[in-house]
């Protein structure tokens, strides 16, 4: 069974970079015959700087991926940070995404649970693999069985993340589907100067890595120009690499 692929910029910036990215999914989609789900956040809401770019809004983004969507036939997984968001996002994401820091909140689950979508939970950076047992109870209680868990690295010391890829192994015995976030997993936290740093020289390793430890899927944040991007642009994979990897994941 080949690997889930899920792939886009951080945040929503313009119509022309989600198209720019969309067009090249449906390129490798058609390529290697692989599952790719777009991805783009709306809002940005746990940036290191407040004056930092957050993204077009609920409403706007939504309409912008509805529009991809639409256009490119691709699946949509997107982000939500408040309760609610997940109906109104649900209305056009297949998957909706939990952000790490935000795991533990209990009605946010249970709200993106309650759309009946796939509901993608990132592990927290201060918790272990097996700890994940407790949202993953939360979606299954509110009456969703359709939860992935995503390993995307732990917090030691600071600036610095570091990935223990027993956490795919221990995340399996509680959800089929264990994605890694290869991208976020090389992030520098608000390691340059008001601002998240990152290392994406890493990222084809961090994915070679995981498929070693068995993961099901792998999350790439890309985008044509990572060193002009708005979000996360130190961590993101240049977009006309990512062919490359996804190859050499699917051999």
């Amino acid at each position: 069974m080949k690997p889930i692929f899920i792939a886009g910029p951080c945040v929503i910036e313009s119509m022309d970079v989600l198209e720019s990215v969309a067009k090249e999914l449906v390129l490798l989609r058609e390529q290697y015959g692989v599952d790719i789900i777009f991805k783009s956040s709306f809002d940005k809401a746990n940036r290191t700087s407040i004056s930092s770019y957050r993204g077009p809004g609920l409403e706007k983004g939504v309409q912008m991926l509805g529009d991809i969507k639409e256009k490119y036939h691709l699946q949509i997984l997107t982000d939500i940070h408040e309760c609610h968001q997940a109906n109104v996002a649900g209305e056009i994401a297949d998957v909706l995404q939990i952000p790490a820091f935000l795991c533990r909140q209990t009605d946010l689950l249970v709200a993106a649970a309650r759309t009946g979508k796939i509901v993608n939970v990132k592990k927290a950076q201060f918790l272990s693999g097996m700890d994940m047992q407790y949202p993953v109870q939360k979606v299954r209680e509110s009456g969703n069985d359709k939860v992935w868990l995503t390993e995307r690295g732990n917090m030691y010391g600071y600036n610095n993340l570091v990935v223990d890829f027993r956490n795919i192994s221990d995340m399996h015995h509680f959800t089929d589907t264990v994605i890694m976030d290869c991208t976020h997993s090389v992030q520098r936290p608000g390691a340059a100067g008001g601002k998240t740093g990152g290392n994406r020289e890493f990222v084809p390793a961090m994915a070679l890595a995981a498929r070693a430890f068995g993961a099901d899927g792998y999350f790439f944040e890309v985008h044509p120009d990572p060193d002009n991007a708005l979000s996360d642009g130190p961590n993101m994979l240049p977009l006309d690499e990512l062919s490359g990897v996804v190859a050499s994941l699917i051999s």
